[in-house]
């Protein structure tokens, strides 16, 4: 009776195993008389099992067949392996072939492809071991992340994808709507009167109203989900399209919040290098050599805090030319943030205490009358990963920052209602999942840790 292994079981035995049988796709094959070596990958780790098929292991056909690419079935025994770097071959006796690849059309031939090649080829990328590397610890990383909130009593909530308010007030946000191109608004007083919701709607930049709602009835919620901006912008920290871990808690202050979200940084560390050693050492030797130490120092090292007026005293004091000034009033650039995370305090910092023209309507105004609640948590080589606050909880001093900022009350009823009814403190921050994503695998590319990445003219998958 065959026993089914995955690579990395195969690779993991610790005895051989008679009537082994692995599936995979063929990374590398190497012909000698009479028999041919491949090395097979299924996904399940970045090493590969070789196997040795003898030319009677199936149809002269299929053999020819097994190429770079192909999808095999093999079965064997596996035995100890006499070659150097590997515990474990599978010595075959029978050989499937699933499906070929072209040799002449695959793309997939070389050892190393460019970053921008593999790009365009995003349906096939995730085959390399870079690539492959990058989405396991992107599940793994989901998972940790789950498990860490798990762990302190947090619900998982959903929040809508479609919504009718913007978070952020950016005004950059992708329009929803049933009707027609070229459509002609028959009462210009109604211009939404037709569509399907009747009212003016997008996609989500942030769930983080609607966990609110919910944070004020479950005490500890967050939300992992795809939120959405429209934002024509080709840098590689940007994509239209990107996944944000959004946590809300009552009864929570801004120092519950900058704990959780550093607390919730060093799991995510410490989960990677329990989890994901092989695919961190080759992101530590092909991409930044420099990897391991920073996500150890994520793990084990010291996270500090900074008021926004002493993180501008010292930019200011730093002697460093700056491409833009840092002066109070104006929100950190990502040069300020890299200079604090890197080189100041040389490790992750939380910003807090911002100025309240710089921020959105719901944070907490502060004492000072000046700045409020907010907190940002900066990484090296990132800058910014969180960005919260405590949020504004008292409905006067709320309705009349919305009136400075002529928002329209009656389309925030329901928040408003938040705080007519059992109104309670409360906090919450966005992380961006990509954003952790490039500081623990070292890739400086976002398009880069999405599988299919969504960018200004690049909508091919």
């Amino acid at each position: 009776m065959s026993v089914k292994m995955r690579v990395l079981e195969a690779l993991q035995s610790e005895d051989p195993v008679s009537g082994a049988l692995v599936r995979g796709w063929v990374r590398t094959r190497r012909d000698a008389k009479g028999f041919f070596f491949l090395e097979l990958n299924d996904g399940s780790c970045l090493g590969s099992l070789q196997v040795i098929v003898d030319d009677g292991a199936a149809p002269e056909a299929e053999l020819a067949l097994a190429q770079n690419g192909a999808a095999v079935e093999v079965e064997g025994n596996l035995t100890a392996s006499p070659g150097q770097g590997q515990k474990w071959e599978l010595k075959a006796s029978r050989l499937k072939l699933f499906g070929g690849a072209d040799q002449e059309a695959y793309p997939l031939q070389k050892k190393r492809h460019s970053d921008e090649f593999l790009r365009g080829i995003a349906h096939l990328r995730a085959r390399t071991n870079k690539y492959g590397a990058a989405f396991r610890i992107r599940s793994e990383v989901a998972f940790a992340i789950h498990t860490f909130f798990k762990t302190f009593g947090f619900h998982y909530v959903h929040t809508p994808i479609i919504t009718g308010s913007d978070a952020e007030g950016a005004g950059e946000m992708f329009r929803v709507t049933t009707l027609p191109l070229g459509h002609t608004v028959k009462d210009k007083a109604l211009p939404y009167d037709e569509d399907f919701f009747g009212r003016e709607s997008n996609l989500t930049v942030s769930g983080q109203l609607e966990a609110e709602c919910l944070a004020l009835a479950l005490g500890r919620v967050y939300t992992f989900g795809p939120t959405f901006r429209a934002e024509n912008s080709n840098t590689a920290r940007h994509a239209a399209e990107f996944w944000m871990i959004e946590p809300e808690a009552a009864f929570f202050d801004l120092n519950d919040n900058m704990e959780l979200a550093e607390n919730l940084t060093r799991a995510v560390a410490w989960h990677v290098l329990e989890n994901c050693m092989e695919d961190l050492e080759l992101f530590n030797r092909f991409v930044d050599t420099e990897l391991l130490e920073r996500v150890k120092h994520l793990a084990q090292g010291e996270y500090y805090r900074v008021s926004y007026r002493e993180a501008i005293e010292i930019l200011a004091k730093s002697g460093r030319k700056f491409e833009y000034a840092p002066s109070f009033g104006l929100d950190l650039q990502t040069e300020h943030e890299r200079f604090l995370a890197e080189e100041h305090f040389k490790g992750p910092v939380t910003v807090y205490n911002y100025p309240k023209a710089i921020k959105s309507f719901y944070m907490r105004a502060n004492d000072d009358g000046e700045t409020v609640a907010a907190m940002d948590l900066l990484v090296p080589r990132i800058g910014e990963l969180v960005g919260g606050s405590q949020r504004e909880e008292r409905l006067d001093v709320l309705q009349a920052r919305m009136a400075e900022l002529n928002l329209k009350q009656e389309d925030y009823w329901w928040f408003m209602d938040l705080r007519r009814f059992g109104s309670a403190p409360h906090s919450g921050f966005g992380l961006g999942f990509e954003r952790l994503l490039m500081l623990v695998t070292g890739l400086a590319n976002i398009r880069d840790v999405i599988p299919f990445p969504r960018t200004p003219r690049s909508l091919e998958f």
